[in-house]
C-alpha cells in the first residue's frame, strides 16, 4: 500500500519552552491500545523515579482479519462442511465416531489459532517513560523479548500511515533510530502515531534541558 504521510521532526535542535505533556492519568483495561499516564501500571524493570508516559498496543482494528478467521473456523464443522458434504456423495459412509473424533481436534487446532494470535495482540507491549523507551514482544508461549533504550540514544523519531484504514482509525508505525549498536526501534500499528511522536520529542527535550 502506497505511504499517505510521514513525518520526520528533527531531534537536534534544544529548544527553551518545551510544550507540556499531558497530566491527565488514564486506566488500563484488558483492551487498551493507547492510554497516556496509566493508573497503577508498573512494568518488571522499572526504575523508582520512573513515570510510564504512554501504554500502547496495536490497534484494535488490527485484530480484525483473525478474529475472522476465527469465526471461520469455529462455524466449518457445524454448518460450512455440512453443507458442503449435502452436495457430495461420498462412496463409503463416514463412521459417527470418527466425525466426532476429527470435530474436536478441528476445535482444539481453531482455539490454538485463536490464542495464539490473542497473546500475540495482548503482550506485544510498546511503553514511553520519561526516562526510555520500552519494546515488549511476545514471541512464543514462553518466550519475549524486551528491548528499551534511553531517551538521551534517540537521535530520530518518525512515523508513516499506510493505507485506508489507517488513515481512517488512525493508526501507523512510529520509527525510531537510536546512537551506536542499539537496535532501531519500530511501534507497529499503534494508534495516535502523530501524537505518539510529538510526545516522544518533548520528552526528549526535557531530557536535554534537565
Amino acid at each position: 500500500m502506497p505511504t499517505l504521510f510521514e513525518a520526520k521532526p528533527k531531534l537536534s535542535q534544544k529548544s527553551k519552552r518545551v510544550p507540556p505533556i499531558s497530566t491527565q492519568t488514564g486506566r488500563v483495561t484488558p483492551l487498551s491500545c493507547y492510554v497516556v499516564r496509566p493508573e497503577a501500571l508498573r512494568f518488571e524493570t522499572q526504575e523508582p523515579d520512573e513515570d510510564v508516559i504512554l501504554f500502547m498496543r496495536q490497534h484494535l482494528v488490527t485484530t480484525v482479519p483473525w478474529l475472522l478467521v476465527s469465526i471461520v473456523l469455529l462455524l466449518a464443522p457445524s454448518v460450512i462442511i455440512p453443507f458442503l458434504f449435502a452436495f457430495l456423495r461420498l462412496p463409503v459412509a463416514i463412521p459417527a465416531s470418527y466425525i466426532v473424533i476429527g470435530t474436536l481436534f478441528w476445535y482444539l487446532a481453531a482455539a490454538g489459532y485463536i490464542i495464539v494470535n490473542f497473546l500475540h495482540w495482548y503482550f506485544n507491549i510498546y511503553i514511553v517513560t520519561n526516562h526510555r523507551i520500552v519494546d515488549i514482544d511476545f514471541v512464543q508461549l514462553l518466550f519475549k523479548r524486551f528491548s528499551e533504550a534511553r531517551l538521551s540514544r534517540i537521535q530520530d523519531v518518525s512515523y508513516q500511515t499506510s493505507g485506508v484504514f489507517a488513515a481512517i482509525f488512525n493508526f501507523g508505525d512510529v520509527h525510531i533510530q537510536t546512537a551506536g549498536e542499539l537496535p532501531n526501534f519500530e511501534f507497529g500499528s499503534v494508534p495516535r502515531p502523530d501524537t505518539v511522536v510529538t510526545t516522544i520529542s518533548e520528552l526528549i527535550k526535557q531530557e536535554e534541558i534537565a
